[in-house]
Order: structure tokens, then C-alpha cells, then sequence
């Protein structure tokens, strides 16, 4: 059954949308509703664990669990870093931690990183006049020094993907990736159109791991364009704001938390 809405903020459902494609499931990190079984059998066959609000935005509430051989497991939380013998013992501190809110538990991929913080990137497609999709702006997300969620509004620092890639992985695989992350973006949104076909925009966010493998860790069906006011070039943001105005949007621009990178 097709819906009229324009936006969804479970996540839960938002993975089951993109699960139905052959396509992207092979960069859909293993996700689950959490639970005491998911999270330690995810745990002990990644060794690396987030947990996120089904329904929540910006980074909040998520936390990441490692286990880290003999000395237990680690979870960190904003910059509090608790340590605990044993998975279980670390499932019901986070199970206090989260109270009621129902979670879900995602495979920690292991991210490419500058001077030891993660970096994700976002990647932005819009509908145009003639409901096209088109994608219109690529970023670069560092997390802050103390945590491990890359969200501006959480003290992430904003760079070109471009740039970031290039330092990472050189010329030819940082063209060959971006073209996977509008691959990606494209496949999304014509798998989310099937069933919203209302909808207008979405942002992927994009992991990129240590052997140059993309994986969509979340996608948001409203996308903050602050981020791309960072930017030192403005074409992105000037083409973002012009399509969200052709169908109703009127962006916020003040940014309050995100910083330069």
C-alpha cells in the first residue's frame, strides 16, 4: 500500500524499506530490534556493537559497545566510557541507560579515520521540478575528539567528502567511491518511492570501512541542510535550499553545534 507521508522517523521500518532490495542489502550492516540474544550474538561475532532509538535524531542516545578480548566489554555514551566483565553485564547497563525507548542493534562497521576520530559521510538527494532525483550535496562527518557519533549537533566537524576520501584512499578510489554514494542514494530513493512516493528528500549516511567498502548506516527522510553552511564551496547548499524550496521546504540555515573541519 502506497502512503501519503513525507517523512518517517522509525528506523526499524526505514531498514526494512531498503532491506527489499538485492541491490542495497549487500550494504545494509546487519540490524536487529534490540534485544539480550541480538546484542550478545552481534557482539561476539562483530566485536563491535551500536545501539540507537528506534525513533530518535542527531545522534542522541546512541551508544557503541566493543568487546575488547579479556579485559570485557566497553560502552561508551556521549564521552562516558563504562567498562563491564562480561556482555551481559554490559546489555543491562545499557537496557537502565535507554528506559523504555524501544532500540535497535546495528553491526559496528570499522569506520576510515582522520587523527583517531570516525568519519561517516552524508549524502543528500532531492526531487526536482519535474520529481526527478537528483543527488545534491556530499559531505564529510569527523566525530567529535570524545565520541563516536559523527552528528554536527553532537560537536562533529564538517569537511568536503572529496577531500577526505582523497587523503584516505587516494584519486581513483575517491572517484570510484563517490560514485558508489550516488549509486547508493539513487537506489534508495527510488526503493522508498515505491511505497512513499510523497516523499522529496532523503540523506544516506555512508560508512566507509578499512578495505573501501560503502555501508548505509541510516537514512533520514528530512535532512538538515546546516551541515553544507560549512562547506568553503556553496554550490551544494545553494542547489539544496533551491529544490527544497520547490516543494515547500523552507531551510534553516543557523548553525549552532557542527563545526568546520
Amino acid at each position: 500500500m502506497r502512503s501519503r507521508r513525507r517523512t518517517i522517523t522509525d528506523k526499524w521500518t526505514k531498514t526494512r524499506i531498503i532491506k527489499g532490495s538485492a541491490a542495497l542489502k549487500a550494504h545494509i550492516p546487519d540490524t536487529r530490534r534490540l534485544d539480550r540474544c541480538a546484542f550478545e550474538r552481534m557482539l561476539k561475532r562483530y566485536g563491535l556493537v551500536y545501539v540507537k532509538p528506534v525513533n530518535g535524531s542527531c545522534g542522541i542516545g546512541v551508544m557503541r559497545a566493543e568487546r575488547r578480548g579479556s579485559e570485557g566489554v566497553a560502552v561508551q555514551a556521549g564521552t562516558r566510557v563504562a567498562r563491564f566483565a562480561t556482555s551481559g553485564q554490559a546489555f543491562r547497563w545499557i537496557v537502565r541507560r535507554k528506559g523504555k525507548r524501544p532500540y535497535l542493534a546495528q553491526r559496528g562497521i570499522r569506520v576510515i579515520r582522520i587523527s583517531g576520530r570516525p568519519v561517516d559521510f552524508r549524502v543528500v538527494i532531492q526531487r526536482n521540478r519535474v520529481r526527478k532525483w537528483e543527488v545534491t550535496g556530499m559531505l564529510a562527518r569527523i566525530a567529535h575528539p570524545r565520541k563516536a557519533v559523527t552528528n554536527g549537533s553532537q560537536g562533529g566537524s564538517i569537511r568536503s567528502a572529496h577531500e577526505v576520501l582523497v587523503s584516505q584512499a587516494g584519486r581513483r578510489q575517491t572517484e570510484r567511491l563517490i560514485r558508489g554514494f550516488a549509486r547508493l542514494a539513487r537506489l534508495t530513493a527510488k526503493q522508498f518511492a515505491r511505497s512513499y512516493p510523497r516523499m522529496n528528500e532523503l540523506g544516506l549516511d555512508i560508512a566507509v570501512d578499512g578495505k573501501l567498502r560503502s555501508w548505509i548506516l541510516e537514512v533520514n527522510t528530512r535532512p538538515d541542510p546546516r551541515p553544507f553552511v560549512l562547506l568553503d564551496d556553496p554550490s551544494m547548499l545553494r542547489r539544496i535550499v533551491r529544490l527544497a524550496r520547490g516543494y515547500g521546504r523552507i531551510c534553516n540555515l543557523k548553525v549552532t553545534k557542527a563545526k568546520k573541519g
